[in-house]
């Protein structure tokens, strides 16, 4: 008797375990059985679907405005230059009119309408071409050169721009279109917020050609390169330069802007 009774208190336990797993089970088919909370659970997949979809709209649409900032930006740099530009695109035919002049112009009344267009010359190349037919033919390839390079920038080729216009510089490290290859090489670094390599760019154009229509420029856009560097001493140091040097022209304005937009950050 005393061996089945303990027989019958051992069996006890695994006989509860046994109906209590079998509850468990009956509980878990009938949860899967119940067509609310199915329903319940395809609801929160579908409201997940949905919060999905509107990230991915958010994200196209993020995308969609940082690809227009950039192409504001470059409309922004481009006609900020544009008066520059138009000096590119008018720099070839004006250089032969002094060449061609000056025998004419004994009278001195001729003199100043002469005067600009050799200086501008001079600027960009050295004075020792002058009269040097050589020189002189060799400049459509360099003119070609250079268009290359200055389309690819225009087309916000950037990389490609940057390749070109190291390229030229390597082959006509002093011709006629250095110094503005020089500044736009210095841009394709710059729009790309590579402002160390474009500082490097409008640095060598002052060193090289202080006087030249590019100069003012350059020395706004090196001003730019500290700001975005984080370097603000000095470019509120370059800034003020531009302001200095070039009074009442846009370059300047511009340096005032962002003068004021670094302090006005300090403020706050």
């Amino acid at each position: 008797m005393l061996v089945l009774a303990a027989a019958l208190v051992a069996a006890a336990p695994a006989h509860a375990q046994r109906v209590s797993l079998a509850d468990r089970v009956a509980a878990l088919e009938t949860k899967a059985n119940n067509p609310q909370q199915n329903l319940d659970l395809l609801n929160k997949v579908a409201q997940q679907e949905s919060e999905l979809r509107e990230l991915r709209a958010q994200l196209e649409q993020l995308q969609n405005e940082n690809e227009q900032l950039k192409q504001r930006n470059r409309d922004q740099y481009l006609d900020l230059d544009g008066r520059l530009n138009r000096l590119e695109g008018g720099a070839a035919p004006t250089a032969p009119a002094p060449a061609v002049t000056p025998p004419l112009s004994s009278a001195p009344t001729t003199r100043p309408a002469t005067v600009p267009a050799p200086a501008a010359a001079t600027a960009e190349r050295p004075p020792s071409v002058h009269g040097d037919m050589g020189a002189m033919s060799a400049t459509g390839d360099e003119r070609t050169a250079y268009n290359v390079a200055f389309d690819k920038l225009k087309a916000g080729d950037y990389a490609d721009a940057a390749q070109l216009f190291t390229s030229f510089l390597q082959l006509y490290p002093s011709g006629v279109y250095a110094p503005n290859a020089l500044y736009w090489l210095g841009e394709s670094y710059y729009v790309t917020q590579n402002y160390a390599l474009a500082a490097d760019q409008f640095r060598a154009l002052l060193a090289q050609y202080p006087t030249h229509d590019k100069a003012p420029g350059a020395l706004l856009k090196l001003g730019l390169c500290d700001y975005g560097l984080g370097k603000l001493p000095e470019a509120e140091r370059t800034l003020g330069e531009v302001m200095a040097k070039y009074p009442g022209t846009d370059v300047a304005r511009t340096a005032d802007d962002r003068l004021r937009a670094i302090q006005l950050g300090r403020l706050r």
